[in-house]
């Protein structure tokens, strides 16, 4: 029985330094948890407002988003304007370009005649004077207007 009695003082001897050794530790974490205590006070002040901020946020990009849907109706007509008038170039492009693929085919059969006959020289002959003719006349046009 004393053996007993002694192993239970040397077990409360063990708990008390334990206790003692721990009381630092456990006064630190007591203020982690003060500290914890005091976050978590704030916490609903804090969502309310990130809440509140949230919610103008959301209601100017829903005034905004309105804007920009009235400004587009607004403008689709422009848009509409600007494709027809896209397709028409479009078209009008498609015909010039046949045109003159065309122009370049009848051209070719010439070019290939005058090769055939050697009248190249010829023609570039009456090339050039219809070109001088057109200078002079330009020429004349100018003097009379100077002139008057």
């Amino acid at each position: 029985m004393i053996w007993v009695g002694i192993g239970l003082i040397i077990i409360g001897i063990a708990f008390m330094a334990l206790v003692v050794f721990l009381i630092k530790p456990l006064n630190n974490l007591a203020g982690v948890f003060s500290s914890l205590q005091k976050t978590t006070d704030e916490l609903p002040k804090t969502v309310d407002e990130i809440t509140l901020q949230a919610t103008k946020t959301m209601g100017t990009s829903v005034e905004t988003l309105d804007q920009v849907n009235n400004q587009v109706k607004e403008l689709s007509p422009l848009f509409h304007i600007v494709g027809d008038a896209g397709r028409a170039t479009n078209q009008l492009t498609s015909t010039m370009v046949n045109a003159v693929d065309d122009m370049k085919v009848n051209t070719q059969n010439g070019n290939d005649f005058a090769t055939r006959k050697n009248l190249e020289g010829f023609y570039g002959a009456l090339t050039l004077g219809y070109i001088l003719f057109q200078k002079n006349k330009e020429m004349k046009n100018e003097k009379n207007t100077i002139n008057m």
